[in-house]
Order: structure tokens, then C-alpha cells, then sequence
């Protein structure tokens, strides 16, 4: 199969802007600090053959999207569903469109609804809150997620910090963030997605993490400096009622997890409100305790 998308340039946007004739695919979300771009798509998923693409059908087309979440997506892979995928901000880029989010139903919807009318509008009965939820995919949302709730002063752990320095190198590593104020430690932040809920609870990662543990690692080290560290675990869908390390995908990164809370590092794990519109900043969510 070509990894050329078929009839791309004549697939028909959709405007999430505004009501639709049905009901949007999800709740809205005010002013979010993340909005989403104009002309994203819905389409149904098809497969995930290649590790930075995902195979979507489109107005009975086939369209390769890009993806950069090179997790397993545990759970939300699956033949049929909705995915939004935003434009290419580079009309020169191979593959048009990225994947942005999936829904998830709660229970068998009809297969996908997307009726493309003159205005753009898009109409779908079955994508209501009660029948489903977006879950955001984009690994690189929680990084600018947290370069924007900084901006706008929404970072309780953050108080009194005025700088923020993205990919901030440190000896040989580069971390996500760096806070700093005249009068405070220096703050190091490593971001990570999280879309995967077991027992309730928000858990990551989804497949086993050599780099995560090591990211844990790093910010050890930094707090037996003197310095603070911290994890800002961005979760992006609505139902977990607390986080916690997957220690029944990757053990290792479970242990250390507990290890590195003790130690001082700071765990931050926020709910993102994610909606067509774009991602919002959500309540922080409680640390589930260590499982015997």
C-alpha cells in the first residue's frame, strides 16, 4: 500500500468552530489554552502499520496522518473510530493532516457520521458526551501545555517563578523545562502524556520506558543537588480519578517512580479538558500510593 494519501488535497475540512446542525464530538471547552487550528478533519481509523503514521479513511478515501506518539495507544487503536487530525502548519509536508485525538466510545456507536455541508459544518448524533470522549494523542501538547498555564499563571507549584526555558540542557541531557526566578531554586520540569486509564486510574506509560526511567533518574540526581525537580504528567482524557505509575506495563518504571517521590521529586499530574475547540488546563489529580 502507498504511503501517499489518496485524494488528500480534496478532503473536505471541517469547521469545529461553531455549532453544527447535530451535536459537536465532545463538550466544549471555553477559551482553552490550547486551541486547536482551523480546517481539522474527522476520519475513521483504519490501522497504525508504521510507527510516526496511522492509516485513516476519509470520505471513502484512504489518508495517511502523521503521528508522533510512538506509545502503544493502548485501548484506543481501534478499526472504525473517530480521530481529529489537524492541518499541516507546512504545505510542503508529505503528509498533510496530524492526529490529534481519538474518540472513545462508552459504549457501540453507529458507524462514523461526518456529513460535510457547504458551510462546514459538521454533524454527528453519535459523538455526544454521553455516547463517547476525545482523548488527546499529540505528545507534544503537554510541553506546550505547560510553557502556556505558565503564561497565564495557572501552575499553583510554579508561584513566584518568572522564566520559563524550554529544552533547557543540563550536563548532557536536555529536559522539557526550566523555571527560574532571582530568589528561588532552579525548577527542572519533564513532561509526559498520558492516555491510558486502568482501575480508575491515569497510567503511564503505556508500553515499557527505558527513556522514562531515565528521565527519573535525571531528576533525582537534580534534587540531591538542591535543586527541584519535578514530572508534569499532562492526562488527556476525562475518566481517571488519580494517577499512577503502570506497574503492571513496565514495573521498573513503576519502582522508581515511588523511589524518585520519595527522594523529592514533585509529581503534577493534571486532567487536560480536551474538546474540538482544543485542550484546556484541568484540575490536578491525586497520587495513588504504592500497591503492596
Amino acid at each position: 500500500m502507498s504511503s501517499e494519501p489518496k485524494n488528500a488535497a480534496h478532503a473536505a475540512a471541517v469547521d469545529l468552530s461553531r455549532p453544527p446542525c447535530g451535536v459537536l464530538p465532545g463538550p466544549a471547552t471555553a477559551a482553552p489554552l490550547l486551541p486547536l487550528p482551523p480546517r481539522c478533519i474527522v476520519a475513521a481509523f483504519v490501522a497504525r502499520r508504521k510507527r510516526f503514521s496511522v492509516l485513516l479513511q476519509h470520505q471513502g478515501a484512504n489518508l495517511w496522518v502523521h503521528s508522533n506518539n510512538s506509545g502503544s495507544m493502548l485501548g484506543l487503536c481501534l478499526p472504525g473510530a473517530p480521530v481529529l487530525a489537524s492541518p499541516a502548519s507546512n504545505p510542503d509536508r508529505k503528509l498533510k493532516y496530524t492526529q490529534e485525538c481519538v474518540w472513545l466510545a462508552r459504549r457501540a456507536v453507529p458507524e462514523l457520521v461526518e456529513n460535510t455541508h457547504e458551510s462546514g459544518a459538521y454533524e454527528s448524533g453519535a459523538h455526544s458526551p454521553a455516547s463517547g470522549f476525545w482523548v488527546g494523542v499529540n505528545t507534544s501538547t503537554p510541553n506546550r501545555m505547560l510553557e502556556a498555564a505558565f503564561h497565564a499563571r495557572r501552575l499553583p507549584f510554579a508561584h513566584g517563578y518568572t522564566t520559563l526555558v524550554r529544552e533547557a540542557k543540563r550536563g548532557q541531557s536536555r529536559l522539557d523545562g526550566l523555571l527560574t526566578a532571582p530568589d528561588l531554586p532552579p525548577l527542572w520540569v519533564e513532561c509526559k502524556n498520558v492516555t491510558m486509564v486502568e482501575d480508575n486510574a491515569a497510567c503511564f506509560p503505556d508500553a515499557a520506558s527505558e527513556r522514562g526511567q531515565k528521565h527519573l533518574r535525571e531528576l533525582m540526581d537534580i534534587v540531591a543537588c538542591g535543586e527541584r525537580a519535578a514530572m508534569f504528567y499532562l492526562v488527556q482524557r476525562p475518566d481517571g480519578e488519580c494517577f499512577a505509575p503502570a506497574d503492571f506495563i513496565d514495573p521498573a518504571y513503576a519502582a522508581l517512580f515511588y523511589e524518585a517521590l520519595s527522594a523529592g521529586v514533585e509529581m503534577y499530574p493534571f486532567r487536560a479538558l480536551v474538546s474540538p475547540a482544543g485542550i484546556d488546563l484541568g484540575p490536578m489529580l491525586p497520587v495513588r500510593p504504592e500497591r503492596p
